[in-house]
């Protein structure tokens, strides 16, 4: 049963597995996560407790977690967003319980030690982090959050975690335009193609897996883009092998790409050509 099941996805291994699991694997023990937090700007998840692995995927402050084992200066851990598994430093998860009330919609901000901008920053934060605020204050005409750490972010820079921005998430892609490309990143300090989809679209309200091959699965239904793609909407999403653009219009897409190494945006004609000898021509049109 085990080789069913997505190890991205479930946690498990053979002496130590996810209660949730007990009866569809076979292992040694079975536990429940203790609920846990992000405490570090952003930090990479892998495979297996070795810094010289590549990159699984990418997780932002305040994202909540489940942590079932801390050993040898490594956090055994699955994401409540997307439920991805994988391995992090001890240092930078927070065990227990915290409130999340806004996030981050700026692309990129700073965490203050107090409501000064002149004051050094402690962090820069990404666009979705997640935040625990107790107050807000004004310093130098500037409205300020305060967090319940007594750290302080730009109020503007942020908003209420259930004040949803709409539908239209391909504008947080535009906005994140420029940004570096980075393989397996999720965040504002760099990103790859099916984590720009992912963090849009939870800006925008909604939670959508991680890799391009979850998301050709999970995200809104397939659409027939029509002979020259004339059907294709803001919004929807072009797959090929391995990788997934956002449309921006019929004409235009939006990705983070190889290419330029970066969030770009392109013809979608010239993307499919370009695209074509490495990945072979689009396999999917979904529109979420």
């Amino acid at each position: 049963m085990s080789d069913e099941l997505d190890k991205r996805l479930h946690a498990f291994r053979p002496d130590l597995a996810d209660k949730k699991l007990e009866g569809k694997i076979e292992a040694d023990e079975f536990i429940e996560g203790e609920l846990a937090t992000i405490c570090v700007p952003s930090i990479t998840l892998r495979s297996a407790p070795d810094k010289e692995l590549g990159v699984e995927t990418e997780a932002l402050f305040g994202e909540e977690i489940y942590v079932f084992e801390q050993a040898d200066g490594w956090a055994w851990i699955q994401l409540l967003k997307d439920s991805y598994v994988g391995y992090v430093p001890e240092s930078a998860i927070a065990i227990g319980f915290k409130k999340i009330s806004y996030i981050v919609l700026h692309p990129r901000t700073f965490l203050y030690p107090e409501a000064d901008m002149k004051k050094r920053p402690l962090a820069c934060l990404s666009m979705g982090s997640r935040l625990d605020i107790v107050d807000e204050v004004e310093g130098n005409g500037i409205r300020f959050l305060i967090t319940r750490d007594g750290q302080a972010l730009v109020e503007r820079h942020c908003r209420h975690f259930r004040a949803f921005s709409g539908p239209d998430y391909v504008n947080h892609a535009g906005r994140l335009l420029e940004t570096p490309y980075r393989w397996g990143g999720s965040s504002a300090f760099g990103i790859d193609c099916s984590g720009l989809v992912q963090l849009c679209m939870f800006i925008g309200g909604e939670y959508v897996k991680r890799d391009s091959d979850m998301q050709a699965n999970t995200i809104g239904e397939p659409i027939d883009p029509g002979e020259d793609y004339q059907y294709l909407q803001r919004g929807d999403l072009v797959f090929w092998d391995g990788h997934v653009a956002i449309v921006e219009d019929n004409k235009t897409i939006i990705h983070a790409n190889g290419y330029t190494m970066s969030v770009a945006r392109e013809p979608l004609l010239t993307a499919i050509k370009r695209i074509a000898h490495l990945y072979g021509q689009p396999t999917l049109f979904r529109r979420p």
